[in-house]
């Protein structure tokens, strides 16, 4: 093999790595300016002489989320939404509790993987590898143990007893989105054609319109 294909091969594989993740900033920081007119990809920067310790900070990771819902869970998320300072940095971090055996349903994040680790209780965890093997890769965690969600696969967490859990994850993006299957398919605005669910889902008409009145 020549050095020069060595040498592409080299790069090529350097350019994919580096935009695998947010891109890196070129300044100590880039503190996000909501109030901007000004539409980048992120959120323009404030100036710099203009920041303070509040734009770096966020507290209530100690508190409890009210898990009284229909799945049994809640986010509590840090990312540049709710912490300016992490504009261009590539990272951000949620807090999830669960009720007793409530779940944290299927999704992905477009923008992220996630690295999650269990402070209370145990977890049922998993995500399915892409088309066309769709593997259940699965494990319960137990307090202490991590676990970690490649970039956009489905994941889900379920509490698997009967206290109460907490987790904590991290994430590799100031935004990492996310979508959650069932409510993008079956709550989008306007609804997605019922002919089209029926055909994709294999049911009947009834059932895709009862799935779309829950959402």
């Amino acid at each position: 093999m020549s050095p020069q294909i060595i040498l592409y091969g080299l790069l090529a594989l350097s350019l994919s790595l580096s935009f695998a993740a947010d891109l890196s900033p070129l300044q100590d920081f880039c503190v996000a300016d909501p109030q901007s007119q000004v539409f980048v990809n992120g959120l323009a920067c404030k100036d710099p002489k203009l920041a303070a310790a509040n734009d770096f900070f966020f507290t209530g990771l100690h508190l409890a989320g009210n898990t009284s819902n229909t799945v049994g869970s809640v986010v509590t998320p840090v990312t540049v939404s709710q912490m300016p300072g992490l504009n261009t940095l590539g990272i951000s971090m949620i807090r999830i509790d669960y009720a007793p055996w409530g779940i944290n349903p299927p999704h992905t994040h477009p923008r992220a993987s996630e690295i999650l680790t269990v402070l209370e209780g145990s977890l049922e965890v998993g995500f399915v590898t892409s088309n066309p093997d769709n593997r259940h890769i699965t494990k319960v965690l137990h307090k202490g143990d991590v676990f970690v969600f490649p970039i956009g696969l489905v994941h889900y967490q379920r509490n698997a007893g009967s206290a109460n859990a907490v987790a904590i994850a991290a994430l590799s993006s100031q935004n990492p989105g996310v979508v959650t299957v069932a409510n993008v398919v079956f709550g989008s605005v306007p609804d997605i054609a019922g002919d089209i669910l029926v055909k994709a889902f294999q049911v009947d008409n009834t059932v895709i319109t009862y799935l779309q009145s829950k959402f």
